[in-house]
C-alpha cells in the first residue's frame, strides 16, 4: 500500500488538492494524507471557506476536475440509490463525458498496432473526423474493403494506464477510510469501490462489449422489429471495436419521427416490450437505453447500440423482481418487506419495525394514485432509498435496472404520455409467477434440491467419522462470539492499566516520602552497606516507572 503511494505520489497530491479546494480538506486531514503527502498547511487555511454550493454539487465538481476515471465511476455510482443519498445522486446524474477527440494520427497508429495491418488495407476509407467522443474512446465512420459500412470505436491512448492508476488510488483510499472512519467500515466502502472498479474495467475491454452485443442479438433473432448491429470480430480487439454502422433517427427527435409518418405510440410500446423481454425473459439487458443509444430505422425497426453497460438477472432475481412488482401493485407492505429481505444484504441489527413503518409511508404515497400514473422506475428507486436508510445493500444489477426503467420512462413519456409502463409490466410479472408454480418448474427445483441433499447424505458418514476422530483426539475448538466484547475488553484494559499506574505512582510516592523523612530526622545520609539508599531507590523506582509508562503507551490502551 505504501509502495503504491510512493509510485503514484503526484496523483495522490492532485486528488488531495482538488478535494481540499472544494471544501473536503477535513476528509484529507482525517485520512492522514496531510502528513503522508507533506501537503502545506496553507492549503487548508486558504480554502476552507464557506461554500454556497451543496455537498452534492461540490462532489460533482471534484469528480469533473479529477478526470475520466472519476467521471465514469460517478456515472456508475449514479445507479446506486441503495448506497448513495438522493441529493448526491441527483448531481452524479449530471456528469457528462465532455472531452475533445484525439488526433487522427493516433487513431491510425492504434488501429494498425491492434489489427496488424495498415489502415488502407483494412478500410476502403475512414473518416478523419470522429462522429462521437467520450472519456474512454471515440467513434469513426469507415467502409471495409469488403464493402460494409462500419463504425470503428478506438480507445484513447494511455487511458487504460490512467484508469488503472486511479483505481489503485481509489481502492487504497477506500481501505484507508474504512480503517480510520467507523461509518465507512459499516458501509463496506472498499467492497463498493471494488464493484465500481470491476464495472469500469469491463468497459475498458471492447471484446466484452462485443460479446454483450452478440448475446443481445441472439435474444431478438426471431424479432424483425428489433435490430442489433453486427460485430466484425476479425477487425476487433480489446481496444478497437468494429461494428455495423447504424443510420436512423434518434428517439429524442420526436417531431421528425412524427413528420415521417411513424406511430409514436407503437414505437413506445415496441421499446417497452423489448426491454421487458430482455429483463424478465432473458435476464440479460441493455442497461443504458438513453435516446443516443437507440435509433429508429426504416420500417419502424428499433436498433440498440453501445453495449458497454449491461445488467444480469438470475432466475431467482427475475422471480424476486416479479414478486416486487406484484407486491407494489397490490400495495402490500408485508410482501414488499419479504422481497427486500430476500434480494438485499441485510445487517444483523436491522430494525424491522422501523423498516415496516418506512415502507408503509411509501405505500401511502401511492394509495390514491391510479396504477397507470405510477412510475415503475421511481417506485423501485424509492423502495431502494428506504433500503439505504436501513443499510440494506441491494445487488447492483437491481439498482442498475431501476435506473434503466427511469431512463426508459423518460423516453416513453415523450413518445406517448398515456402509456403506462406499470400496466405493461403486469403481464410479464404474472407470466413469471405462473412459471414459478408450473408443475415442471416445481419438479425441476425439487430434483435440484434432491440431488443436493443426496450429495450431503453420501458425504455424511465421512464427515461424521472425521468429527468423531477430532473429538477423540481432543482437538475440537469452540469459538464463542459475544457482541461488543472486543470493545469491552479494550476499555477494561485501559482501566486496568490506569489503575496499575496510579497504584505504582502512589506506592512510589509513599516509600520515597518515608525514606526522605527518615533521612531528615537522622540528619545524615541513609546508607546500607555503604550504598546511598535514597539515590539508588529513587533511580530504580524511576526506571520501573518509566518502563511501566512505555509498556502502557506502546499497547495503545492507556
Amino acid at each position: 500500500m505504501f509502495g503504491k503511494r510512493i509510485r503514484h505520489i503526484k496523483r495522490y497530491r492532485d486528488v488531495a488538492k482538488v478535494l481540499t479546494r472544494h471544501g473536503f480538506g477535513f476528509f484529507v486531514e482525517e485520512m492522514g494524507l496531510l502528513h503522508m503527502l507533506s501537503l502545506p498547511k496553507r492549503l487548508f487555511t486558504d480554502t476552507e471557506k464557506i461554500d454556497p454550493m451543496t455537498v452534492g454539487e461540490r462532489i460533482r465538481k471534484v469528480i469533473e476536475e479529477l478526470g475520466p476515471t472519476y467521471v465514469k465511476i460517478g456515472q456508475i455510482a449514479s445507479t446506486r440509490a441503495d448506497i448513495i443519498p438522493e441529493e448526491i445522486l441527483k448531481e452524479l446524474e449530471k456528469l457528462q463525458d465532455n472531452v475533445p477527440s484525439f488526433s487522427f494520427e493516433k487513431v491510425t497508429r492504434i488501429i494498425e498496432e491492434e489489427l496488424g495491418s495498415p489502415v488502407t488495407e483494412v478500410f476502403e476509407w475512414i473518416d478523419e473526423e470522429a462522429i462521437a467522443a467520450a472519456s474512454i474512446g471515440q467513434v469513426h465512420c469507415a467502409r471495409l474493403r469488403t464493402g460494409e459500412l462500419v463504425a470503428v470505436k478506438v480507445q484513447r491512448p494511455q487511458i487504460k494506464v490512467m484508469i488503472e492508476t486511479d483505481l489503485e488510488i481509489l481502492l487504497d483510499l477506500a481501505a484507508l477510510a474504512e480503517y480510520r472512519m467507523e461509518r465507512m467500515e459499516r458501509l463496506q466502502l472498499r467492497d463498493v469501490v471494488e464493484e465500481f472498479a470491476k464495472s469500469l474495467s469491463n468497459e475498458l475491454d471492447y471484446s466484452i462489449e462485443a460479446r454483450n452485443a452478440e448475446k443481445i442479438a441472439k435474444q431478438f433473432k426471431a424479432d424483425p422489429s428489433i435490430h442489433i448491429p453486427a460485430i466484425y470480430g476479425d477487425y476487433s480487439t480489446r481496444t478497437v471495436l468494429t461494428m455495423e454502422f447504424v443510420e436512423g433517427l434518434k428517439l429524442n427527435h420526436f417531431e421528425e419521427i412524427e413528420s415521417k409518418g411513424y406511430d409514436r405510440k407503437a414505437i413506445a410500446e415496441q421499446l417497452v416490450r423489448a426491454l421487458f423481454h430482455q429483463v424478465l425473459v432473458e435476464g440479460f439487458f441493455h442497461a443504458d437505453p438513453h435516446p443516443g443509444n437507440i435509433f429508429l430505422l426504416q420500417g419502424g425497426v428499433l436498433s440498440f447500440i453501445d453495449f458497454g453497460m449491461v445488467g444480469r438477472l438470475s432466475s431467482d432475481m427475475k422471480q424476486n423482481l416479479a414478486s416486487l412488482v406484484i407486491a407494489m401493485m397490490r400495495q402490500s407492505t408485508d410482501s414488499m418487506i419479504k422481497v427486500i429481505l430476500k434480494i438485499g444484504i441485510v445487517p444483523e441489527d436491522v430494525d424491522l419495525a422501523s423498516l415496516t413503518n418506512d415502507i408503509d409511508e411509501l405505500r401511502e404515497m401511492y394509495i390514491d394514485v391510479p396504477m397507470s400514473q405510477i412510475s415503475l422506475g421511481e417506485a423501485i428507486s424509492d423502495l431502494f432509498k428506504v433500503a439505504f436508510r436501513h443499510q440494506i445493500r441491494i445487488p447492483s444489477d437491481f439498482t442498475l435496472l431501476a435506473k434503466c426503467f427511469l431512463t426508459l420512462e423518460g423516453i416513453v413519456e415523450k413518445l406517448d404520455p398515456q402509456l403506462s409502463i406499470m400496466d405493461m409490466a403486469e403481464p410479464f410479472g404474472l407470466k413469471l409467477l405462473k412459471e414459478r408454480y408450473r408443475p415442471r418448474t416445481i419438479a425441476g427445483k425439487l430434483w435440484h434440491n434432491l440431488t443436493d441433499y443426496s450429495d450431503l447424505l453420501v458425504d455424511l458418514p465421512k464427515q461424521l467419522k472425521d468429527l468423531m476422530r477430532t473429538l477423540m483426539t481432543g482437538k475440537i475448538r469452540l469459538e464463542v462470539s459475544v457482541p461488543e466484547l472486543d470493545i469491552f475488553l479494550r476499555k477494561l484494559d485501559r482501566i486496568t492499566n490506569q489503575l496499575s499506574f496510579s497504584i505504582v505512582l502512589l506506592s512510589f510516592s509513599i516509600v520515597m516520602a518515608g525514606i526522605i523523612i527518615a533521612s531528615a530526622l537522622g540528619q545524615q545520609p541513609l546508607l546500607l552497606w555503604q550504598i546511598p539508599v535514597i539515590e539508588v531507590g529513587f533511580s530504580m523506582a524511576a526506571l520501573m516507572l518509566l518502563w511501566l509508562f512505555i509498556s502502557i503507551f506502546r499497547s495503545g490502551k492507556f
